[in-house]
C-alpha cells in the first residue's frame, strides 16, 4: 500500500471515528439519559453531573484525534519516521493517560456522591483499561518511531 493511499485511509477512520463519537456523546447517550428519566426512576437529579462529566471525558478523545491526523497526514508526505511524529504519538499517550485518570477519579467521586452505582464503577474499568492501553502503545509507538527517525538521519547523512 503506498504512503498517500494509507494516509488517506487513516484520515477516513479518524474522520469516522469522529463522527461515531459525536453521535455517542451528544445524541445517542442524552437520549438514553432522557429515557431513563422519562421512566421515573428517581433520577432525575443524575443526569446533568454525568453528560457534563462524558462530555468533559471526551475532550482528549478529540485531542488525540487531532494529533492522529498529523500523524496521517506526516505518513502521507512519506515522512513516517520523524521527530514530530515521536512527539506527536507521546502528546496521545499523555492525552490517554490523562483522560484515563479522569474518568478513574470522576467515576469515583460520582459514585462517592451516590450519583452512581458501583455496578457503573466497576463497568468503567474497562474504559479505563483500553485507555492506558492506548496510551502505552502510543508511548512504545513513539519511542520507536523516535529511534527510526534517528537511524534514517543517520543514514541520510551516510549517504
Amino acid at each position: 500500500m503506498k504512503q498517500d493511499s494509507l494516509a488517506q485511509w487513516l484520515k477516513g477512520i479518524i474522520i469516522g471515528i469522529g463522527i461515531c463519537g459525536f453521535l455517542i456523546c451528544l445524541v445517542i447517550l442524552p437520549i438514553l439519559a432522557k429515557d431513563i428519566l422519562y421512566a421515573g426512576s428517581g433520577m432525575e437529579h443524575y443526569y446533568w453531573p454525568w453528560m457534563v462529566f462524558i462530555w468533559i471525558s471526551a475532550i482528549p478523545c478529540y485531542v488525540v484525534l487531532f494529533y492522529g491526523w498529523k500523524v496521517a497526514s506526516n505518513i502521507g508526505r512519506d515522512n513516517s519516521f520523524c521527530e514530530d511524529n515521536a512527539v506527536y504519538l507521546k502528546r496521545i499517550s499523555y492525552m490517554a493517560v490523562i483522560d484515563s485518570i479522569y474518568f478513574f477519579v470522576g467515576n469515583i467521586v460520582l459514585t462517592f456522591m451516590t450519583i452512581s452505582h458501583p455496578s457503573v464503577f466497576i463497568g468503567s474499568l474497562f474504559v479505563i483499561f483500553a485507555g492506558i492501553s492506548v496510551a502505552v502503545a502510543a508511548a512504545a509507538l513513539s519511542h520507536l518511531v523516535m529511534k527510526a527517525a534517528a537511524l534514517q538521519e543517520q543514514s541520510d547523512l551516510t549517504i
